[in-house]
């Protein structure tokens, strides 16, 4: 096998396919839509934001498994010390993995695939039969780590995109009507500030970290051995751009659809009512295909980037073994009880996202501070508490309306800067990592006898 050979475009269609594929699910449909209706005539500047952060995070994710040369998260994360890189691992997969990512993909196709056209009282052994085939065939073609590249980035997503273009083409065409709607109120005010917000909702950045060892490993299979970090780089910029221009599209359809129809409750509701606009009856069979391909390429992403992360960990159980465990387990869990474990997995997720965000700063940024351990634990303690904070915002009832929790975060959504938008994080994490590369840089001698 050659280990210097010269990437082909049409190879770099398919790695970026494949990258696409594993992290654009239903999320990535929905959200655009609708804030195209909440923005209306604002619809430009909110989608903006919404790529800086529903785009570019997980761009700087990928360059930072890049910069890095990391084989995956522990990589990344073992700076900050082993034991934190395997807890953090772990935490990062079981939330986007079993315990919520994964089943929520068979469920989203479920429901918009297939509960539609169900009698009420087969909803669910709908649910156990179509989740059993689902996640039986995402296991039969992930069994074969080397052959994902051939069935996402080269069938799956692109039947995918070719269905998307469809409606896109047909929008073109035949458009709703003009953009002069009028935004909601903090869209009118603030469009570029809720748009990243919006982007920030759908926590790529956290699912890019997940998946890195899946693309990498996919990368090395090719043969990009001597060049697989380039090559790495220039597939996850192809396949953010199209992630932006789809953005921008969905976006501009959604604003557009505020001719035909009311501000709906959700992307989901407004991405039915468009696609039956467009198509009728069929419309229903045809979201329930699009919806159907976006989620299960992003579930064969999660279940195999749980078990290879997982193998790596704890190598006396094979690849095979822990993808049966993450398949079954999110068989069960996407059956018996989702809605309660999406309680607890998104608080958890509002906790990683900030410790996330803060290693993507620091692995891109370590060759200006030589890799320090030292300025990693600070800016990752600094990070830690108001991760936690956002993290007890975002908690169940039972827990979010103690009294103690409401004053402690009273208090925080008060004092610290943007906490109240879900970004209290970002001034300590800024604090921490200044204040390390400052004792690193200055103070070189007091960092080593801090070390002996």
């Amino acid at each position: 096998m050659e280990t210097t050979k010269k990437v082909s475009w049409k190879q770099l269609f398919v790695l970026s396919s494949l990258i696409f594929g594993m992290f654009f699910g239903s999320g990535n449909l929905i959200f655009p839509v609708h804030l195209g209706q909440m923005a209306g005539s604002h619809w430009f500047v909110s989608a903006l934001g919404f790529a800086i952060s529903g785009a570019l995070f997980p761009l700087l994710a990928i360059l930072a498994v890049v910069v890095t040369k990391s084989d995956g998260l522990y990589d990344l994360a073992r700076p900050v010390g082993k034991t934190y890189a395997a807890l953090f691992l772990i935490l990062v997969h079981l939330t986007i993995g079993p315990f919520f990512g994964t089943p929520r993909t068979a469920a989203t196709a479920f429901e918009i695939g297939l509960k539609p056209f169900l009698a009420e009282k087969n909803w669910g052994i709908g649910m156990l039969l179509f989740s059993a085939a689902f996640f039986s065939l995402a296991y039969f073609l992930t069994l074969h780590q080397n052959k994902l590249v051939t069935y996402i980035g080269k069938y799956l997503n692109t039947i995918f995109l070719v269905l998307l273009a469809v409606i896109f083409l047909i929008a073109v065409f035949h458009p709703m009507g003009n953009l002069t709607h009028s935004a909601t109120v903090n869209y009118a005010q603030h469009p570029l500030t809720n748009g990243v917000l919006e982007g920030y909702n759908t926590v790529d950045a956290v699912a890019l970290l997940a998946l890195s060892v899946t693309f990498v490993h996919a990368v090395k299979a090719m043969g990009f051995h001597k060049n697989d970090a380039r090559v790495t780089a220039q597939a996850g910029i192809f396949s953010v751009l199209l992630e932006v221009l789809i953005y921008f599209g969905l976006v501009l359809v959604g604003a557009m659809s505020l001719n035909r129809f009311n501000l709906s409750d959700n992307g989901g509701t407004a991405l039915a009512q468009i696609v039956h606009y467009y198509l009728s009856d069929f419309g229903s069979v045809f979201l329930g295909v699009l919806v159907t391909l976006g989620v299960f390429t992003t579930a064969m992403g999660l279940l195999v980037s749980f078990a290879q992360d997982f193998h790596k960990l704890f190598p006396r159980v094979n690849y095979k073994t822990w993808l049966r465990i993450t398949t079954v387990v999110s068989f069960v869990v996407a059956n018996a009880g989702l809605d309660r474990i999406i309680q607890w997995s998104l608080p958890v997720l509002m906790l990683l996202y900030p410790l996330s965000l803060a290693l993507i700063l620091l692995s891109l940024t370590a060759r200006y501070f030589d890799n320090h351990p030292f300025v990693y634990q600070l800016t990752i303690g600094f990070t830690l508490l108001p991760a936690v904070l956002d993290m007890l915002a975002n908690a169940p009832e039972m827990i979010a309306t103690q009294p103690a929790v409401q004053t402690v975060l009273a208090l925080y959504h008060h004092y610290l800067p943007f906490a109240s938008l879900g970004l209290g994080w970002i001034v300590p994490t800024l604090v921490g990592f200044a204040v390390g590369v400052f004792y690193v840089k200055v103070m070189p001698v007091a960092v080593l006898e801090t070390n002996k």
